[in-house]
């Protein structure tokens, strides 16, 4: 087996040669160990500092697209030079190393094609109480949408199988972390995590400009979760919440009209017919989305043999 070790990477020279230096060059199991190094636009050296230190292939963005499309020019690098195990790691040396032998293990045996590397996020304590909720709340998410028990989503630090890297898609801009898993969850690929360690911290975190700016990619990310892989739910519970809303305001004129006070509260009979009527449309919605969903999985299976016809 051929396991291809990636780095997306953006402004990494600080950090790049520590991540580097820890990483194995043999594994028992392995037959060969390549590194793939994703300078997504940096406008510093790392791109010099890959070279310098044993990265097999560099792949260069020429400006800043994001930690999804360096993931995914990542997994396009590694299919197309015969990778069996696809590892991605980060390049500010947050993860241990040491584990990537558990990391890697259920693939070899077959008994997994994804494996996610959870951390004892109670333990790091440079994660603020804010990460850490996001952290969880992110997880919870993934779990439903996904019907997998994954504690940590959002690590970045996990290991595919050529098959599923084969069918991954990515259409957030924001991290590739919560898709991937809902996206092997649905295709009913086997989901698996163990537990890894961290090192200590180098840098703050590229993803978490600001308190405020986390906040918004998180729920956006959240919610775009739900309307692109669980849309007939999301719309649907939306449409019977106001439904339900419209007939108890309903049932409220209904009662004030029986006990002869209906003409003071012909209010309350406009909102809950305009409530109804927007639960109807977007209950149609719910119905309209779900097709389009399935119209977006015929086109995967299409994308699945166009890839594999182009990396052989």
């Amino acid at each position: 087996m051929n396991l291809f070790i990636q780095i997306p990477c953006y402004n990494e020279e600080q950090t790049l040669a520590i991540t580097l230096a820890d990483l194995p060059r043999q594994l028992p199991g392995i037959d060969d160990i390549k590194w793939v190094v994703i300078d997504d636009g940096s406008t510093d050296r790392t791109a010099a500092i890959a070279k310098q230190n044993g990265a097999d292939y560099i792949v260069s963005h020429t400006q800043n697209l994001g930690l999804a499309k360096a993931f995914m020019s990542g997994l396009h690098i590694c299919l197309k030079n015969g990778a069996d195990i696809i590892l991605n790691t980060d390049a500010d040396n947050q993860y241990s190393a040491k584990s990537i032998p558990d990391l890697i293990q259920p693939i070899i045996e077959r008994r997994a094609d994804l494996v996610i590397g959870a951390r004892p996020i109670s333990e790091i304590s440079y994660f603020s109480p804010l990460k850490k909720f996001f952290q969880r709340l992110g997880s919870w998410v993934v779990r439903i949408a996904s019907n997998t028990d994954i504690p940590d989503a959002p690590s970045g630090f996990r290991a595919l199988s050529r098959e599923l890297a084969l069918r991954v898609n990515v259409f957030n801009k924001f991290t590739y972390t919560l898709e991937t898993i809902i996206q092997a969850g649905q295709k009913n690929f086997a989901v698996t995590w163990v537990p890894i360690t961290t090192n200590e911290w180098l840098r703050p975190s590229r993803l978490v400009t600001s308190v405020p700016a986390y906040i918004q990619a998180s729920l956006v990310t959240i919610i775009r979760i739900f309307v692109v892989y669980r849309p007939f739910v999301f719309f649907m519970s939306i449409g019977v919440t106001f439904t339900c809303a419209g007939l108890l305001i309903f049932l409220r004129f209904l009662i004030f009209y029986i006990g002869g006070d209906g003409d003071g509260h012909v209010q309350s009979l406009i909102l809950a017919a305009v409530m109804i009527g927007i639960g109807f449309q977007v209950g149609v919605l719910a119905f309209v989305a779900d097709l389009l969903s399935v119209n977006r999985q015929l086109l995967e299976e299409i994308q699945y043999k166009n890839r594999s016809d182009d990396v052989g």
